[in-house]
């Protein structure tokens, strides 16, 4: 299975995440400047109507937005000050040029030490599989105030437009956020207790390595009948649902071609897929969440999304 997405720089297996130091050489141009505080804001996992009121009033207010590329084009033309300068500072792996970290921290911090209202948008939570960490450690090292707006994380929306219950009597009644892209600081203990557990287990920014996450659980002593979900583009008008057994994931999805972001949601409550589904999947092998051609740049009002 191959997927044309990677996992955010600074997250380690199964979530463990890395930050390095902030850079510390903006200059402080007017002492005297008004700061505003900077908003960290989740933009949800790509249904625009799934932002929430607080983000709306923010994003409309703003005059400076360092936008992710996994937030709806909805959201950024439309939902955003028009005034505002549109600045896409997204990771984009293979698909095309990225920012670095240390270039959206400083950017960040830049804009805020102008004056400007500035609103950080991620897609998903900002609390959840993101840099946000590295974020609010620029901003606290210049003094910069912040708040943090949550948004509905990816795996929240993933099981809710598939029909899943993420926990539910008599099947689950807690549920794991991971990732996995290192294969080699994952011991065999965790190993053999994820096989064994009850426990829903989604994983982000893992389609790629997917098919070892199953050979593993399979070698630990998970159920073979286990059921798994693949949720691409979840919430978007273009979201599919795939799903298979531990046993038969190799043969009946490990060839998928599968479009960025896909989720993957593991345990007994996949099965109650099949009675809840209540989103068909969709045709063709549109991407929802385009990537920027070009140099990451800003743009004035009326941007648009490349």
């Amino acid at each position: 299975m191959k997927q044309n997405s990677c996992p955010s720089p600074g997250n380690d297996s199964f979530g463990f995440m890395q930050f390095n130091n902030t850079s510390q050489h903006i200059d402080h141009q007017n002492l005297h400047t008004e700061v505003h505080p900077v908003a960290l804001v989740g933009a949800g996992p790509g249904d625009p109507e799934l932002l929430t009121i607080k983000a709306l009033r923010l994003l409309q207010a703003a005059e400076v937005v360092l936008t992710d590329r996994l937030v709806s084009h909805v959201i950024v033309d439309e939902y955003t000050n028009p005034e505002a300068e549109i600045i896409y500072v997204g990771k984009q792996c293979r698909r095309g040029a990225s920012t670095p970290q240390r270039t959206i921290n400083e950017l960040m911090a830049d804009y805020a030490l102008q004056g400007k209202k500035v609103v950080r948008l991620k897609g998903g939570d900002v609390s959840i599989f993101s840099n946000v960490l590295d974020e609010l450690e620029t901003l606290v090292a210049h003094n910069i105030p912040y708040e943090i707006v949550p948004g509905v994380t990816a795996a929240l929306g993933a099981a809710a437009y598939a029909g899943i219950p993420l926990t539910a009597r008599n099947r689950s009644t807690a549920v794991r956020f991971l990732t996995y892209y290192k294969s080699d600081v994952v011991t065999d203990a965790y190993w053999s207790e994820l096989a064994r557990t009850r426990d829903t287990l989604v994983f982000y920014m893992s389609a790629e390595t997917l098919g070892r996450v199953v050979d593993q659980l399979l070698a630990h002593g998970a159920d073979a009948a286990t059921e798994l979900a693949i949720v691409e583009q979840a919430t978007t008008p273009l979201q599919k649902v795939h799903t298979s057994t531990l046993a038969h994931y190799a043969k009946e999805l490990g060839g998928l071609q599968l479009k960025s972001p896909s989720l993957v949601i593991i345990g007994k409550v996949v099965e109650l897929h099949r009675q809840f589904a209540w989103r068909a999947n969709q045709g063709g092998e549109e991407e929802y969440f385009k990537p920027v051609e070009g140099k990451l740049v800003a743009y004035g009002k009326d941007a648009k999304r490349a």
